[in-house]
């Protein structure tokens, strides 16, 4: 039933026999064959009567469902009849977190074509890998942030047609808008048709292409938000994650539109540009990573949030202090949650009285998963092993053959390390590739991290193991900190910190002190450029 005229996609899907095994056992899991995700989201809220509320705010516009339904229907006109753009197209979009960005995804997506959202901060390089392994062939793109994308041409055949949002000129996109109707005839894609490409943020080195379909996106929505912090319509979101970050696409788009709720959308989202934004227009529900909740922490004295009724990290490990820091200036819990690009969204969640914190959560409704060895044979409670998931959303790589890594026996392995109790609550360790063994015992990074975090003097901090002669690995942090300078007395103090709180083998023999720590596009930690820099030469 496919709708697209370039299969390309379809032809570059893994082999089925790759393919993780998915389950759609829930009600609201049951899709049709026939599918457009943008359609379910918008031109069915506006015929279910959301037409007046707001889909999107910026601090400059406040946006109808109507009339995003009509920018979005002009834009996917001018991708078709001014562009050339056919079903299966991919279509690199290059944006802020603006009504413009939310639109032309949305376009791409009923004209039946594959949007590829980058981030805004992506450069030359970068672009060229994604364009070349998507072969994209038009872009939308801010005129804010065309030098990279116009360098980025030069290597890219492919990309033949770049328009450029932001641009009063004739050629720009609004120009180009004025010219199609506000109606637009949907592409009647297909469930199972590829309906966006996401490129991981390379927190292990080179980025990978995720292919999702229709219907994934659907389901997203259709699993997470309602098991946690079930949203309504008089909702209004906001967050930090970029569109392009699948975290940040369903908090800040998907998951609003599905129930007819608003999405506030911040181009630059500093922790007081956050705060502000909750505290004046009325925020319900916030979506941004633990580094954002801890540098908010100390601040929110100076800001009235008391509709703010929903707040979810993800991205990376949620230390319990953070949590504690957030929870005890604010009176409101975090709905920690792991997910993956590849997986779209979180899989494992708790919220309210089924919070304990320390631990991620159980799997979010329609998913299942455990812990497994390293021969794939699940390990009792108790034990750390490696987190295997199963559900409505699962990994295709974009012709790569890091798919049978990542899928083994239907299983999305996702690289984190886990131990899952007696009670079914799974309880993060760490990365399976940050596990350090030091004199035969296993280290994770992230609870030395954990403890390293409670020392006021710790903005941030990450653990990685350094090859050492004697012991194999040692563990090393590299620590940030608030103000001053570190030596050997705060070394020192740091040791004795760790080991009052951890096993003493488990504090870091080495310590480094950095001005900031690597970190991707989305604010994860890169601790692979750590590693490198700690590996022998």
């Amino acid at each position: 039933m496919t709708a697209h005229v370039d299969s390309f996609a379809r032809d570059h899907l893994p082999p089925r026999d790759e393919w993780p095994e998915f389950l759609y056992t829930r009600p609201e899991l049951q899709y049709p064959d026939q599918l457009n995700a943008a359609v379910e989201l918008l031109d069915v809220m506006v015929a279910r009567g959301f037409g007046e509320r707001p889909a999107i705010i910026t601090t400059e516009r406040r946006v109808s469902y109507a009339r995003l339904l009509a920018e979005a229907n002009q834009i996917a006109g001018v991708l078709r009849d001014e562009l050339g753009v056919v079903p299966g197209n991919r279509v690199l979009l290059r944006g802020f977190n603006n009504d413009v960005t939310a639109a032309a995804w949305l376009a791409v997506v009923k004209a039946g074509a594959i949007p590829v959202t980058t981030m805004p901060l992506l450069r030359e390089r970068e672009l060229v890998e994604v364009i070349t392994a998507a072969q994209i062939g038009i872009a939308l793109c801010d005129a804010r942030l065309a030098d990279d994308l116009n360098a980025a041409m030069a290597h890219c055949p492919s990309l033949e047609t770049v328009v450029f949002t932001h641009d009063d000129g004739p050629a720009g996109l609004g120009a180009l808008m004025k010219r199609r109707p506000r109606t637009f005839e949907n592409v009647a894609t297909a469930g199972d048709d590829v309906c966006m490409i996401a490129f991981t943020s390379g927190t292990t080195g080179k980025p990978k292409g995720t292919m999702h379909f229709h219907r994934d996106l659907l389901a997203v929505c259709d699993t997470f938000p309602p098991f946690t912090f079930a949203p309504t319509p008089d909702d209004l979101f906001v967050g930090t994650p970029p569109l392009a970050f699948t975290y940040g696409l369903g908090g800040g788009l998907l998951f609003p539109l599905r129930v007819g709720a608003a999405s506030f959308l911040l181009e630059r989202a500093s922790p007081d540009a956050l705060l502000g934004t909750i505290a004046g227009h009325g925020a319900t529900v916030c979506f941004t990573a633990p580094t954002s909740y801890r540098a908010m922490a100390a601040l929110v004295g100076r800001y009235d949030l008391r509709t703010l009724r929903a707040c979810v990290s993800a991205g990376e490990t949620l230390p319990v202090g953070t949590r504690a820091m957030w929870e005890n200036a604010t009176g409101v819990p975090i709905i920690d949650g792991i997910g993956s690009t590849e997986m779209l969204h979180i899989f494992i969640s708790a919220a309210g009285d089924a919070i304990r914190p320390g631990a991620t959560g159980t799997p979010v409704p329609g998913y299942v998963a455990t812990v497994l060895d390293d021969e794939g044979e699940p390990v009792p409670p108790g034990t750390v092993g490696r987190l295997a998931v199963k559900g409505p959303t699962g990994c295709r790589y974009l012709d790569d053959p890091r798919q049978r890594d990542y899928v083994q026996r239907g299983w999305n392995i996702t690289g984190d390390a886990y131990v899952m109790d007696k009670d079914g609550y799974f309880w993060y360790q760490a990365r399976t590739d940050d596990m350090i063994v030091a004199s035969g015992y296993n280290i994770a990074g992230p609870e030395v991290e954990g403890a390293l975090l409670e020392h006021p003097q710790v903005l941030e901090c990450a653990v990685v193991g350094e090859p050492d002669p004697e012991r194999g690995t040692v563990v090393k942090a590299y620590v940030v900190l608030r103000d001053g300078t570190g030596g050997k007395a705060l070394t020192a103090e740091l040791q004795e910190f760790v080991k009052a709180r951890l096993a003493p083998y488990k504090y870091p023999r080495l310590i480094a002190f950095v001005d900031e720590l690597p970190r991707t596009q989305t604010g994860k930690l890169q601790r692979f450029k750590l590693r490198d820099v700690s590996a022998p030469r």
